[in-house]
Parts: C-alpha cells; sequence; structure tokens
C-alpha cells in the first residue's frame, strides 16, 4: 500500500513555538525549526516544517490552530492622566482586547520521506 505524505510548513509567531511543539511533539509528531522573521512589525517568527503521513494533517492543523492560531487576550496598557495641577503624572493599567498569535499554514505533496 503506497503511503502519500505531506509536508506542512508553519509560520508561527516565536511566543507560541514552545507550546505549539511540545503539543506536536506529545502527539508523535516530529518537528525542524527555521528561525524567520517578517509580517507586521518584524516580529520574530518561527518556521516549522513537519513531514506526516496525510492521513494524520488534519490532526497536525488543529494542534497549530489550537496552539498557534488568532486569539483574543487581555493587554494592558498605560493610560497617563492628562495635564491637570490635581492630577499630573497619575498614571493607571487598563485592560484592552488584543488580537494575539495566528498562523501562516502550507501542505505540500512530498515524493519521499525518509528518516537516517
Amino acid at each position: 500500500m503506497d503511503t502519500h505524505n505531506k509536508m506542512v510548513i508553519a509560520i508561527i509567531q516565536e511566543t507560541d513555538y514552545n507550546t505549539t511543539v511540545d503539543k506536536l511533539n506529545s502527539s508523535g509528531f516530529f518537528v525542524t525549526k527555521l528561525s524567520s522573521s517578517g509580517g507586521f512589525l518584524r516580529k520574530k517568527n518561527s518556521t516549522i516544517l513537519i513531514g506526516v503521513e496525510e492521513s494524520k494533517v488534519q490532526e497536525v492543523l488543529d494542534i497549530i490552530k489550537t496552539y498557534a492560531g488568532r486569539r483574543i487576550e487581555k493587554v494592558y496598557t498605560i493610560v497617563t492622566a492628562a495635564n491637570s495641577s490635581l492630577y499630573t503624572g497619575i498614571e493607571s493599567s487598563v485592560p484592552v482586547d488584543t488580537e494575539v498569535g495566528g498562523a501562516t499554514v502550507f501542505v505540500m505533496d512530498i515524493d519521499n520521506m525518509a528518516k537516517y
């Protein structure tokens, strides 16, 4: 029986790398990391390569989406009071919902996959 193999290439934010790869590894997937940068504000990214049987591609995609996909998190930002003699220099921390994460994923056919 001929097995069809795929190469999953995922570009994820560096902050999501450890949790995503830990989950992939604990699920039996081997990952190769390439450091990369780009995108908005040139944030540091990781490009991960995962060779996988076609029947397991959806499992890999689900893990990437769960651990590196877009999500809303509260980020606390500092707000300084307007200049007035009574409140000059007073700062406050305000929670703001911010979209974080996100992955760009490519799935490609591969002709041969070998581990030496």
